[in-house]
């Protein structure tokens, strides 16, 4: 179908609103992105009165500008996998609240906590902060934020996996973290996710990060990853382990491959 075809398919969507031509669609569909950090053809080609191929193509122009990565079922911005800790806060934040609050939920007190880097994770580490959250607890993490949050806290013990200082990702890499939580065991380790794929399995766009999540999921006795839905489906270049090795998995959405692959996967309201 010509850019014309696809302009006529989008201005035949209900509304004044809709858009007129294909650069005006993609570009709401680049907007969608940039606050959500994913979205799926299905849902696409029903908002704008189109064909899912329509949005296939949309996906793949937007895909050749280094706008979006594309995946199984839609596309995932590209700037979400690489935003400094800071920003990646705000996307989904509503999503990754409900997932820390899940996990939270679930540790006792006088349990010891491995704590991954990410906003995903430090969303669960404000929780345990919190006036509700269980004590006394351990918490070991290299994530400077994380560790911040439990420095006043007399029934926390806080233990800091230093090493490489990351500023992007604002914790430690590197041998001395990894050896420092390789000295500790836990009852949980809670790992944020770059990419979680039904092949590829947990992936990290940074090796470093890959590096400290290994050690953190052999040295836990329960390992979960917390994950909002913008990074199933997604692949990263490091890889961290095989779903097989994953406990549960938090998340706001719970795909049947994903389902299958895991032993247990909660998925939040």
């Amino acid at each position: 179908m010509s850019s014309a075809a696809d302009s006529a398919t989008a201005g035949s969507h209900p509304g004044d609103d809709a858009p007129r031509f294909a650069e005006e669609r993609q570009a709401r569909i680049a907007a969608t992105l940039r606050e959500q950090g994913r979205v799926e053809v299905a849902a696409l080609a029903a908002e704008y009165g189109c064909s899912d191929d329509t949005i296939r193509r949309d996906l793949r122009v937007l895909a050749a500008r280094g706008l979006v990565q594309k995946t199984h079922g839609g596309a995932v911005a590209v700037q979400t996998l690489a935003l400094p800790v800071g920003a990646r806060v705000e996307v989904r934040a509503a999503s990754k609240r409900a997932i820390a609050r899940e996990a939270g939920r679930r540790v006792q007190p006088h349990e010891s906590l491995f704590i991954d880097g990410g906003s995903t994770a430090l969303a669960l580490a404000q929780w345990l902060a919190g006036p509700d959250a269980p004590r006394p607890l351990t918490v070991i993490t290299p994530a400077f934020d994380v560790a911040a949050l439990f420095v006043g806290a007399p029934d926390v013990q806080l233990v800091i996996a230093g090493g490489t200082w990351s500023p992007e990702n604002r914790e430690c890499f590197g041998e001395q973290a990894v050896a420092t939580i390789r000295a500790h065991r836990a009852d949980w380790a809670f790992l944020g996710a770059c990419a979680v794929h039904r092949r590829a399995g947990i992936t990290s766009t940074f090796a470093g990060d890959a590096q400290v999540k290994r050690a953190m999921i052999d040295a836990a006795a329960t390992r979960v990853v917390l994950v909002d839905a913008s990074k199933h489906d997604v692949v990263a270049p490091h890889a961290v382990a095989d779903l097989s090795a994953i406990d549960l998995v938090i998340s706001d959405a719970a795909p049947r491959w994903l389902v299958e692959a895991v032993g247990e996967v909660v998925q939040t309201t």
